[in-house]
């Protein structure tokens, strides 16, 4: 497996592919940094040169903000949120949808899983 940016990406995999591997690259990203280093984007990570792979990470370091600073930049602006309790800050807050989605049916992502009030159950009047 060769090593770009401190992450193993699959060597059996295409280069556009393979790059996906590393987070903060997605499929338009991926075709740029193969275009700008001279890649062919399907060949296989594996039949790349040491020099072709250098070029990558050379194009990463200086054009791209990836892996752990991209996840401490994400954690940071959600933080600065919270701080200056806007409402997306508040939403974040208390584990609710922050872009507007509907919460009186689904949102079980961001809710997790549902707790049951205890209610009246069917308890008829004599009358």
């Amino acid at each position: 497996m060769p090593r770009i940016a401190g992450v193993d990406v699959p060597a059996d995999k295409v280069t556009w592919v393979a790059l996906m591997a590393i987070h903060g690259i997605g499929k338009s990203s991926a075709l740029k940094i193969c275009k700008e280093a001279g890649i062919n984007p399907n060949a296989r990570m594996k039949g790349l040169t040491e020099d072709d792979v250098a070029r990558i990470a050379t194009i990463l370091d200086r054009s791209y903000v990836i892996e752990g600073a991209l996840r401490r930049q994400v954690l940071q602006n959600i933080g600065r949120l919270r701080d200056i309790s806007c409402y997306r800050g508040l939403r974040h807050r208390r584990g609710l949808p922050v872009r507007g989605q509907r919460t009186r049916t689904n949102a079980r992502t961001r809710k997790g899983p549902r707790k049951t009030v205890a209610g009246k159950k069917g308890v008829k009047e004599l009358r």
